[in-house]
């Protein structure tokens, strides 16, 4: 318990953002097709930037770039997304606190009206207990709600290990190579209709899935840490 407050500390968190912008520094960072999205955004249309929870840490540094934006982004409110939290706000991103299994209506909804008010938000598509690689209605709903567009986003690394974590959390090596990919905009239909909701979830997902490193065999408690040297064929 006590390095689990540690972990959340003030303290704590500036340094993990330190150390995260510092590492970040030495990806070879390459960026494609931002800039469709971007003007739709200057026009006063809105965006909902779309990942996996496995990627998350790659866009850290980047992302900063965005802050003049107001951005949001939703975290849970477990210990882990104290930590997360606190990162994500230092890079001036605001952070609502909610999930699926706690707090996610109340979240949704800060999220919509600050969405509607700024133009601009993230949404990690799996997160934050997965299953790995299935989308969660929320992003939709979010969409929907605040009349914005979804905008896949995509991170492809030269080498990486991998946790042995429900998502098989990705970090990029030192001086690797990583692109950061936008892919096209989604607008989704207006609709009331659980299929027609559950049809636009599945194709964001069906969209987002070969952008996903995954693994045949199960996450072993035994090693902390999978390394995977060849990268060239994501996708599950």
């Amino acid at each position: 318990m006590k390095i689990k407050r540690i972990l959340i500390s003030p303290l704590f968190i500036r340094f993990a953002y330190r150390f995260i912008r510092l590492y970040s520094w030495t990806f070879r960072l390459k960026v494609e097709n931002e800039t469709p999205w971007m003007e739709h955004l200057a026009s006063g249309g809105r965006v909902v930037l779309c990942t996996w929870h496995q990627q998350f840490f790659s866009l850290v540094r980047y992302y900063r770039n965005y802050h003049r934006y107001e951005p949001s982004l939703m975290i849970s409110r477990s210990k882990d997304g104290d930590l997360i939290a606190g990162v994500a706000n230092m890079s001036k991103w605001y952070t609502v606190r909610g999930s699926s299994s706690r707090g996610g209506k109340d979240a949704l909804r800060q999220m919509i009206a600050r969405l509607e008010r700024t133009g601009l938000a993230a949404h990690i598509l799996d997160g934050p207990r997965g299953p790995m690689g299935v989308v969660k209605h929320g992003a939709v709903h979010l969409a929907l709600k605040a009349d914005a567009v979804m905008v896949p986003v995509f991170v492809h690394v030269e080498k990486a290990w991998f946790f042995q974590s429900w998502d098989r959390f990705m970090l990029p090596k030192p001086f690797s190579r990583v692109t950061i990919r936008y892919g096209e905009m989604i607008a989704v239909r207006a609709s009331d209709d659980a299929d027609e909701i559950e049809r636009q979830r599945k194709y964001l997902e069906d969209t987002m899935r070969p952008g996903l490193y995954c693994f045949d065999e199960a996450p072993s408690p035994n090693e902390p840490i999978l390394h995977k040297s060849n990268l060239e064929r994501p996708g599950c």
